[in-house]
């Protein structure tokens, strides 16, 4: 047994590489999807609110015990899955303290709900994936569109309705697509009951969950490539369906490609993987996604690289090649001939975390600016002790793992686990060879 495979450090699975990647799997639900939906459920004036599809991850069950300690009654499966959030408890007069909010990014979407419910939302500063600056000020710009005034400290903020009732419809510009501050702006419209109408909102498959889901709540929702309008409505209780993770579908469609396996991965809208699937075809791989079997994509057996270069530049545009996706891509991209170029500007900081971890498995990797780097493949990965510092490095570095000629170690389970209830599980399901828990020791 060689040295690395001896290594047991806490919150780590060792994973053996040289293993083809074969088989079916379905994803779970969308994390990204699922915390913006929980929020607008508490927003909603009306309730309760069913969602189906909830996924198990640290994230997730992060937001439904904020929502819990902040006063809405929510029952969830043992597995989660299934949920209900009711209505605000009348009981409930004085604003909680949730200093707990500081494990997840997320957290800033129950400013809304918790203004409509205490008429001021007192938070900390949201943690989550360290990946570079992520500031709040173009969400504390929406609240002030809407009237609301915002105070902020070394340990966090305070957001503060205006006093009377303000009506008419909030207009508000976003100087670039922001997925925070059109979600942010949202919910403010539906716990206020007022119109909205935002321009350059973000279009992606996350927040057109939310569109879809205020519209089946009897909001008039209109969605267009410049401008989102939302007119308040109320039809009582509402089912809101959270879709397939269309990030975990990519990781795992490029653990398939990266390993020379087949598969299909079940349960997502086609859709939604379209620039991923375009990316596929770029370096040769014939991915498929369609609407068969109520959604999925499928990586074939015996396809040859294209050697073609591959510019993968994430971007908040419609259409756009969603960040997360990148990091997975740009291991793919090691194991296959060409000149391929990286950029992530949306998270600056994702490279200083996942580069350095490809490099102590001998990865090539220039680095031309802070947010862009480029590779020439194909390159031959060892196996490393590496640590998972983020959700999407950790899933980057499992399929890096995967392709090494030996036993890799990932320390740092605890950050995948946020955003994946288990996606090792997942991936020996399609015959990937790891062992270890992940449990802290």
């Amino acid at each position: 047994m060689s040295a690395l495979a001896r290594t047991r450090i806490p919150e780590s699975i060792q994973v053996l590489g040289g293993v083809p990647l074969r088989g079916n799997v379905r994803v779970e639900g969308s994390k990204n999807a699922a915390l913006p939906l929980l929020a607008a459920a508490a927003a909603l004036p009306a309730g309760p609110v069913d969602l189906e599809r909830v996924p198990a991850c640290a994230d997730v069950q992060a937001m439904i015990g904020l929502l819990v300690r902040a006063g809405w009654p929510v029952h969830a499966g043992g597995a989660v899955g299934d949920v209900r959030v009711g209505r605000h408890s009348p009981g409930l007069t004085h604003h909680p303290a949730l200093a707990e909010a500081s494990r997840i990014r997320a957290s800033y979407y129950l400013v809304p709900a918790l203004i409509a419910a205490y008429g001021s939302a007192s938070l900390p500063w949201p943690g989550g994936c360290s990946v570079g600056n992520r500031g709040m000020d173009l969400h504390f710009t929406v609240y002030e569109a809407f009237g609301d005034t915002a105070e902020t400290g070394p340990a966090g903020y305070v957001v503060r309705a205006a006093g009377g009732r303000a009506r008419g419809t909030v207009r508000i510009s976003l100087p670039f697509r922001s997925r925070g501050a059109t979600v942010a702006a949202l919910l403010r419209a539906v716990a206020a009951g007022r119109p909205v109408v935002i321009g350059n909102p973000n279009l992606c498959a996350e927040v057109h969950a939310l569109y879809q889901a205020l519209a089946a709540a009897g909001c008039a929702v209109d969605v267009t490539a410049s401008q989102v309008s939302m007119q308040p409505g109320d039809h009582g209780q509402v089912r809101w369906i959270v879709p397939g993770d269309k990030i975990e579908a990519g990781t795992l469609a490029c653990a398939i490609a990266a390993t020379g396996g087949s598969g299909q991965i079940h349960g997502i809208l086609p859709g939604d993987v379209a620039p991923l699937v375009a990316a596929l075809r770029l370096l040769g791989i014939p991915a498929v996604a369609s609407a068969r079997a109520g959604g999925m994509l499928e990586v074939p057996a015996g396809w040859r690289p294209s050697g073609g270069a591959l510019d993968a530049h994430a971007s908040l545009e419609p259409g756009g090649l969603d960040a997360d996706w990148e990091p997975g891509l740009l291991v793919l991209a090691l194991g296959l001939p060409g000149c391929h170029q990286f950029s992530d500007p949306v998270n600056p900081g994702r490279h200083a975390n996942f580069i350095p971890q490809l490099r102590a498995m001998g990865a090539v990797i220039t680095e031309t600016s802070a947010t862009a780097c480029t590779l020439r493949g194909p390159q031959t990965l060892a196996p490393a002790v590496v640590h998972a510092t983020d959700i999407r490095t950790g899933s980057a570095l499992l399929i890096a793992a995967l392709t090494a000629d030996g036993i890799t170690v990932i320390g740092g389970l605890a950050q995948l686990r946020r955003g994946h209830a288990d996606l090792p599980g997942t991936l020996r399901t399609l015959g990937a060879c790891i062992t270890g828990d992940g449990e802290p020791a």
